[in-house]
């Protein structure tokens, strides 16, 4: 598990590999990954939006953005945690995911960031 804490906003992320895929001779390799955002702040907070910087070993990488995660917004109270689970394909089986939450709080009506830490995705069939 791979953990960071931001504001008293704690990001836990569980990678796994899943598969490898072929389509149109194109191979991917795909991984999920679950992250658990708790909240132990004093402050109700809402997600509001998300920013990934996703790496492969192929020496590329892009960026994906948008609005909360997989379609929400969670509000956050004190002690509270949101939990969901998303995933990623790669084209070599090996890279890594990095990023940031961009979340409000909601009793300052303040927006900051919140890291997500950096976990790697490694296909357990390119390590041999």
């Amino acid at each position: 598990m791979n953990t960071s804490i931001t504001k008293g906003i704690k990001v836990s992320v569980v990678p796994k590999y899943q598969d490898t895929v072929e389509r149109e001779s194109v191979i991917e390799y795909l991984f999920s990954y679950e992250v658990t955002i708790e909240n132990n702040s004093n402050q109700r907070v809402q997600l509001i939006s998300r920013q990934w910087k996703i790496f492969d070993s192929n020496n590329s990488y892009r960026i994906v953005e948008g609005d909360g995660v997989i379609g929400k917004q969670p509000i956050l109270n004190p002690k509270e945690l949101h939990t969901y689970q998303s995933w990623c394909p790669l084209n070599s089986g090996i890279g890594y995911m990095k990023g940031y939450y961009i979340m409000k709080d909601l009793d300052l009506n303040e927006e900051f960031k919140v890291k997500i830490p950096r976990f790697n995705l490694v296909a357990p069939e390119v390590c041999n």
